[in-house]
């Protein structure tokens, strides 16, 4: 019986995210005052005054839910909480992978939000405005699904991007496949099949610059075998090796974030608890709906961190 902590990707920023945690907790506002050094500009003032659209921009996102992130990481360990002996496992979606990454070890706080800077650049800059999409299709199976992709790639590459659980998963590639994919899942019953307000095709073949950007900036930074196993998203596998770990997160630029097996992978591994670490609580809903096995909750406030802590350092 273990527990593991997962870390939150893009779409669980909120403006004022993180606000609460520096007001009360001088390791909390260290974290964001050393992001906002690392990248040479008041990261924290977008998350905490927004607009809300400055901070929705992919390269703004990525390092500052990593901020939330590690401010929670910090506060817990400065409480007592040691990751290496109190947690099992750490995985994160998407970006929330570099997170995981962070909080066990692999990667200092500063080259983190450097890296989560640089991939969300290059995300964004891999494909022109207009040429990739992104859609949900839900109440279908993964192997209809890409069956779907199959079908539709006459029109350009469409492949799975996430597979969420409960039924959801998300396809990414060229506008024209992915609208063919979506209409040909409304035909073959799914529930619902709905493109996405995104600003790229994330985890697609059309991310292949974005993927080459990333090796290169891999490559240059600092790394360490992390402290637990990270369950990667290509994988659904937990990983030790920080060469391999690189490696996998090239891959998972254009590849596919496997969460649904990820947390089956947790329960057939004896983890019954997930704290999702950071902000929002996206991923504690996917997992009551992958396995009611698994509990989820969520950590991103000062009562929620009193609230963990009583558990696992009683």
């Amino acid at each position: 019986m273990s527990i593991a902590f997962t870390f939150p990707g893009q779409g669980s920023q909120a403006v004022g995210m993180g606000k609460d945690l520096a007001e009360a907790f001088p390791e909390a506002a260290a974290v964001f005052a050393e992001v906002d050094e690392a990248l040479g500009e008041k990261l924290s003032h977008i998350m905490w005054d927004g607009p809300e659209e400055t901070l929705t921009l992919t390269a703004n996102a990525q390092p500052a839910l990593m901020a939330v992130s590690m401010a929670v990481v910090r506060v817990l360990e400065s409480r007592g909480l040691d990751i290496g002996s109190k947690v099992s496992f750490v995985a994160g979606h998407s970006l929330g992978e570099y997170s995981a990454l962070c909080a066990a070890g692999t990667f200092s706080l500063a080259d983190t939000a450097r890296l989560l800077r640089i991939r969300g650049n290059a995300m964004q800059a891999a494909v022109p405005v207009g040429k990739g999409a992104m859609a949900a299709i839900i109440g279908l199976e993964h192997a209809d699904v890409e069956a779907i992709c199959r079908e539709s790639s006459s029109l350009g590459s469409c492949q799975i991007a996430n597979d969420n659980g409960g039924g959801q998963l998300v396809i990414s590639g060229e506008k024209p496949a992915v609208e063919k994919a979506a209409a040909l899942a409304t035909e073959k019953g799914a529930k619902r099949a709905l493109m996405l307000p995104v600003s790229a095709p994330f985890h697609s073949a059309l991310m292949t610059p974005a993927a080459e950007a990333m090796r290169e900036a891999l490559a240059t930074v600092g790394k360490h075998d992390p402290v637990v196993p990270v369950v990667a998203n290509v994988l659904a596998a937990p990983v030790r090796d920080a060469v391999e770990i690189a490696r996998l997160l090239v891959e998972q630029v254009t590849g596919q974030v496997r969460w649904r097996e990820t947390v089956e992978w947790f329960a057939a591994n004896d983890v019954t608890t997930l704290y999702e670490i950071g902000s929002g609580k996206v991923l504690t809903g996917l997992a009551r709906r992958i396995d009611k096995s698994v509990t989820g909750i969520a950590v991103n406030s000062p009562a929620d961190i009193d609230a963990v802590l009583a558990v696992l350092l009683a």
